[in-house]
């Protein structure tokens, strides 16, 4: 009786293509890339693997979706203010892509290969022309867009990157670990360092401690913008 229920309530569920991305999302968001298997998607959705399969493909064509959809909605953040410039305008869709790696772990990892694996797919067009369009607008050579653009895209990447836990990763950081106590050990080991032989670090080792991700990405931002504008 009971798998004569459960086989018609996936009869009479009206499985969407939306619903299967929001919980490829969801288990993602929970575990990572392992949480993502068939089986998890078939009981969460109380469905069968054919469904899945008809809707969006294979488990890489399932998280190659989710990352489109996370980075497509990301990429239509738009910045507050109806006159604009073409620098708040990268601001903006630089924090957007911050904060979707930073409440989606695994985006990280999947972001990258995206841009390095399929250059014509919706995520590597559509951050590069979203950051391109504004590059060109800052007043940039064209035989210099290019460059410029991917600089930016290099720098936005590489920077959220490093502020995700990467899918892994065998470093022996503990996932989860409070960020403060992080800094905390970090600054105390930096301040037991010789500094005859390490001035920098014992001077900057403050900063560290009390640094802001978010700021610090911004100060990035600004840093790479000077850069390209002087190229006008």
């Amino acid at each position: 009786m009971a798998t004569r229920a459960r086989r018609t309530q996936r009869r009479n569920q009206v499985l969407s293509r939306g619903q299967i991305i929001d919980t490829a999302v969801e288990l993602l968001d929970t575990g990572g890339e392992g949480a993502l298997t068939v089986r998890a998607m078939t009981e969460r959705l109380a469905t069968g693997s054919g469904a899945i399969y008809y809707h969006v493909g294979t488990r890489d064509e399932l998280l190659d979706t989710a990352t489109e959809t996370v980075v497509t909605a990301a990429l239509a953040t738009k910045p507050d203010g109806a006159s604009v410039t073409p620098e708040e305008e990268i601001r903006a869709v630089a924090l957007a892509l911050f904060d979707a790696i930073a409440e989606h772990q695994w985006l990280a990892t999947r972001l990258t290969l995206q841009i390095i694996r399929n250059p014509v797919g919706p995520v590597t067009v559509g951050i590069f022309e979203r950051i391109g369009r504004q590059v060109g607008a800052l007043g940039v050579p064209q035989a210099a867009w290019f460059d410029a653009t991917a600089t930016l895209v290099h720098y936005i990447l590489g920077a959220v990157s490093q502020n995700a836990r990467v899918d892994g990763d065998t470093s022996g950081v503990e996932v989860g670990v409070d960020r403060e106590e992080f800094l905390g050990a970090a600054s105390r080991a930096w301040q037991e360092l010789d500094p005859d032989d390490y001035p920098f670090m014992h001077a900057i080792v403050d900063q560290m401690r009390e640094h802001n991700d978010r700021e610090q990405f911004l100060t990035g931002i600004a840093l790479v913008l000077d850069g390209i504008t002087n190229l006008r």
